[in-house]
């Protein structure tokens, strides 16, 4: 019988060549290891499912393939029993330019927590990272690209699902564009607002209080102490800005969409708070759940879900910025591009009340939006105009979802009761934000243009007539609006030319939209003004604004691009009505005559001769972005990253005489 004692030290540390080999081959996760070099079983180089197999690298040899980058990726200290689990890729826009993802790193350790506790392996990557105040021209202008990077670098890596990681405004847009079109399991993962700060006793936060307190700034009534002083409280923490602003409409249109949990305050909890990171390792969990079942975005996002999104975008009284992002989204999508229009939004606007009470159109912060229920208190209150059998990425329906998350409601009687209105008691009746009508429009004849009512200081302007004062440009915005000889009053309509998605020589649509009063004004008390351009303003602004304006000025074929200064304008929100006080011939005699100008490549005072002539000669990103952006109302995407592809690329050449589509 053979002994069975212990082998002395010295024979256990005797190197012995067959010995090693006979273990080798009886140790069960290197004999797994063995069949990935079994020649007689074909390996598909594009398998999409199946953790290290998939989307192989191209050497011609798909065993060698798999070879290479199973012995690379070892010599980051992984095991084959690591290697063998559902891989989730975790997206991380970490940047030191970008204080909205300050709190990055502990979101990333909590994802990979929650994943490694249900038995996945998770592995961050880097892609870009965009923050507004960091990003030139604009970070709209560098969106595309980053939804590029996303979709590309989810579809070169061996993931099994990915958690997309964002916050700052357009990060999550971007997140999502790319994920559509990669359509391998996704879930998000918003950083979650700020906290308010306190100045001279009130709560202050980005950013609507820093856009009012600058045109206080303007207007005298503060000084450049005061100043520097809100400089240092406006963001007091990481995260992004504590309103209903771009970011934190796109974090409840997730959740609306059902990309998010709605068992945690996914959308609402402060970056710098402990729910936050709970919020992550859960995300975590559900991300090796949804490896498992592989539904992928295309699945799960239907025309239902992009509904229950625009419901929930007019009842929070939502960033404008989203509707660009969300026509962008919506034609990302094989089955739904083209199905749901401006037209969609502005209908389910009639419909739909504004029922919580934020800043720009309220009073109050996320934190409190969040303490008072966030979106599940929001969505049980909606619940009569949601389309119930929505997937969400639990694999569940929203409606099985509200039915099995405990929910309390708030006693309606306290300061946090009266955040979320009930139906019946909405801040606002209806259209919170609105969209203008092209074909009763002759100021935006193409795709129309948008406002949010809701957040009109002068709620008399939403029916207003005045004489137009013409900008031709930021620049000339600058020189000319704080001049004490500019021809303006309280009643006329501030007009900004150039600012759209090709704009002049800004490309990605500026958040200029939101024009200063002029100073003349400003300082006799005017806080608001009707005012109208082809770009955007900051989901966290407020006042009169029309934007969006399509087509834009640039076009030779835009209505808004001819438009001088004295021409009577005329806005009826209620009847959706945006004109110029035009004949129709003379719109086209001066179409004509900006045309014909540009051919001869001389522009008068516009200083037209900018992006819209140079941009077939552009190299670079640059001019990829000015030759294929589409205008606003198709989501100032790339045509041919559409599900339509290349033939959803925009026009724009200089059309003859006769018009196109902007004369319809």
């Amino acid at each position: 019988m053979a002994s069975t004692s212990a082998p002395s030290p010295s024979e256990a540390s005797a190197p012995t060549t067959d010995t090693h080999h006979t273990q080798s081959q009886n140790s069960p996760a290197l004999n797994n290891n063995n069949k990935d070099y079994d020649l007689s079983t074909p390996i598909d180089p594009n398998n999409s499912v199946g953790g290290l197999r998939q989307n192989l690298t191209s050497y011609g040899d798909a065993h060698f393939s798999l070879f290479m980058r199973k012995l690379f990726i070892k010599a980051m200290g992984y095991s084959e029993d690591a290697l063998s689990r559902p891989i989730i890729g975790i997206v991380n826009t970490y940047s030191s330019f970008n204080p909205c993802h300050a709190n990055m790193p502990q979101l990333m350790d909590a994802v990979k927590r929650g994943v490694q506790l249900n038995g996945g392996l998770a592995i961050d990557f880097p892609t870009i990272s965009l923050h507004e105040s960091f990003a030139s021209p604009t970070s709209m202008y560098l969106r595309n690209l980053m939804s590029m990077d996303t979709e590309e670098m989810i579809l070169a890596q061996p993931v099994d699902a990915v958690v997309l990681i964002g916050g700052c405004d357009k990060t999550t847009p971007a997140q999502l564009m790319g994920g559509i079109s990669a359509n391998k399991p996704i879930i998000h993962l918003v950083t979650g607002p700020m906290m308010p700060g306190s100045f001279q006793g009130t709560r202050v936060g980005a950013c609507t209080d820093c856009r009012n307190n600058w045109a206080k700034f303007r207007a005298g009534t503060l000084d450049m102490e005061d100043m520097a002083a809100l400089n240092e409280e406006l963001a007091p923490t990481s995260g992004t800005c504590g309103v209903m602003g771009t970011a934190s409409t796109m974090a409840c249109l997730l959740v609306a969409l059902g990309l998010m949990p709605l068992s945690l305050p996914s959308a609402t909890a402060p970056a710098v708070s402990s729910a936050r990171l709970r919020v992550a390792e859960h995300t975590g969990a559900l991300a090796v759940q949804l490896s498992q079942s592989q539904l992928k975005p295309q699945d799960l996002l239907t025309c239902e879900s992009f509904l229950n999104a625009i419901t929930v975008l007019q009842a929070i009284g939502g960033s404008t910025n989203a509707i660009v992002h969300l026509m962008a989204i919506i034609n990302r999508h094989p089955s739904l591009a083209g199905t749901i229009s401006l037209k969609t939004i502005d209908d389910i606007g009639r419909k739909t009340p504004l029922l919580v009470d934020l800043k720009p159109s309220g009073n109050n912060y996320m934190t409190d939006f969040h303490n008072a229920g966030g979106m599940l208190a929001l969505l049980h209150q909606l619940r009569p105009l949601l389309h119930l059998d929505a997937l969400t990425v639990t694999g569940r329906t929203l409606g099985e979802e509200l039915d099995s998350i405990p929910f309390r409601p708030l006693p309606s009687g306290t300061e946090l009761g009266q955040i979320i209105h009930p139906l019946s008691s909405p801040l606002y009746p209806s259209s919170s934000l609105i969209v203008f009508d092209p074909s009763i429009s002759n100021l935006c004849p193409l795709g129309g243009a948008v406002i949010k009512a809701s957040a009109s200081k002068y709620r008399r302007l939403l029916q207003h007539r005045g004489q137009a004062v013409v900008f031709h440009g930021p620049a000339d915005l600058a020189r000319r609006i704080d001049s004490p000889d500019l021809n303006v009053t309280p009643d006329s309509v501030l007009i900004l030319q150039h600012i759209g998605p090709v704009g002049l020589h800004s490309p990605g649509m500026p958040e200029a939209g939101m024009i200063p009063i002029p100073r003349k004004l400003a300082l006799q008390g005017v806080e608001d003004m009707l005012r109208i351009s082809d770009g955007r303003m900051s989901g966290t602004a407020g006042g009169t604004i029309v934007l969006h304006v399509s087509p834009e000025a640039a076009d030779p074929e835009s209505v808004l691009g001819v438009v001088r200064d004295g021409d009577w304008v005329v806005c009826d929100v209620e009847g959706r009505r945006l004109n110029v006080a035009l004949s129709g011939e003379e719109i086209e005699k001066r179409k004509r005559e900006r045309r014909e100008g540009m051919k001869k490549g001389f522009s008068k005072e516009e200083e037209e001769k900018g992006n819209w002539q140079k941009r077939e000669g552009m190299r670079g990103y640059r001019g990829l972005y000015m030759r294929e952006v589409n205008q606003a109302d198709e989501g100032a995407d790339f045509g041919f990253l559409t599900a339509a592809g290349p033939k959803g690329k925009g026009k724009g050449e200089v059309k003859g005489e006769g018009g196109g589509e902007g004369a319809k």
